[in-house]
């Protein structure tokens, strides 16, 4: 296959995962080693997460025939791009705790569900809680006053079945 039909093929393969991914993160990688990167990777090895080291002019390419020109112009420099299909939050997480751990690794810019986002709200994406968490407190919080109901109808039925037991009582001794 010649040369720029493989770049061709290349730039149609990022724009997949571009349109597939709820989640995309542009991240400039300068300063990692080998290692560190592929502790990363090995850490963001879940389903629907792939992190990949991309050529700026496949991306960019990408990037514009997809819709998002503006941010071709902010990849500048190394990128390694994060894709989450699923769970948006886990994978920021990861890479979070990572630039902790590192002191390595820049957040750029990012796309969540087709809008752009900032660095600073990749950021405070990676303080919300999990996709899991959100769903348990959201069901907590719907059960709750259906708990409180069903202990309210069985404190009333409770109450009648005793007063019709001490009727019942009264009745037999007389």
């Amino acid at each position: 296959m010649p040369k720029i039909e493989q770049k061709q093929q290349m730039v149609k393969e990022i724009e997949q995962l571009i349109q597939d991914a709820a989640l995309v993160v542009f991240s400039d990688y300068r300063g990692t080693n080998v290692e560190e990167i592929t502790h990363l990777r090995n850490q963001l090895r879940v389903p629907g997460v792939k992190f990949k080291v991309l050529k700026n002019t496949m991306t960019e390419f990408a990037l514009k025939n997809t819709g998002y020109t503006e941010l071709a112009e902010q990849i500048e420099g190394p990128n390694a791009v994060l894709f989450s299909n699923e769970d948006p939050v886990g994978p920021v997480k990861t890479i979070m705790e990572f630039i902790k751990q590192y002191k390595k690794l820049e957040v750029k810019v990012g796309i969540l569900e087709g809008k752009k986002l900032e660095a600073d709200r990749i950021k405070a994406l990676a303080d919300l809680p999990s996709r899991e968490v959100l769903i348990a407190q959201v069901l907590g919080t719907m059960q709750a006053p259906i708990t409180s109901l069903v202990y309210v109808l069985n404190a009333n039925l409770t109450g009648l079945a005793r007063a019709i037991d001490q009727i019942r009582e009264q009745k037999a001794t007389v």
